[in-house]
């Protein structure tokens, strides 16, 4: 699987854990940035990054680090296809990709440490959706709250 990664000036000092947690894995890691700590950078560049890779099929998954982890999930999710969420726990990490298809995860440097990150990071990328009628149905209905404001239908 490849991985896309991003972590704004707030998460770039956890970014390393996060990457060798994803080399351990066995996965590839597409590094987007930021490559130096640029204190004035912003998550949502490194938000649209990740999510650009995963909307053209350049990545699997992607791992957004910034402060809290809420804003790159909220920039992240503005780009067709992608399903971002902050996880700071194994359990939503895994229950996000099996039940609603997250295919972002979104870490906060200053709220999690970094071998809680590292493992948070191994049971998202572990998981797969379960494919379950039910997840199926509610993803199906994602994806047409998505295409719906595509569209420009948002009375539905």
């Amino acid at each position: 699987m490849i991985v896309a990664v991003g972590a704004d000036h707030a998460g770039y000092p956890l970014k390393p854990r996060v990457m060798a947690a994803i080399a351990d894995a066995g996965h590839e890691i597409s590094d987007v940035g930021a490559h130096d700590l640029e204190p004035d950078d912003d998550y949502p560049d490194y938000a649209r990054l990740v999510g650009t890779a995963i909307a053209h099929g350049n990545a699997d998954r992607g791992v957004l680090v910034c402060g809290s982890g809420v804003g790159a999930a909220v920039a992240a999710c503005k780009i067709p296809g992608v399903r971002a969420s902050v996880a700071h726990d194994t359990f939503s990490a895994r229950q996000g990709v099996e039940d609603d298809d997250v295919n972002v995860l979104a870490l906060g440097a200053r709220v999690i440490g970094p071998e809680l990150a590292a493992e948070v990071t191994a049971a998202f990328l572990a998981a797969r959706f379960s494919d379950a009628e039910r997840h199926t149905r509610r993803l199906a209905k994602v994806i047409e709250i998505e295409r719906d404001a595509l569209a420009g239908e948002f009375d539905r």
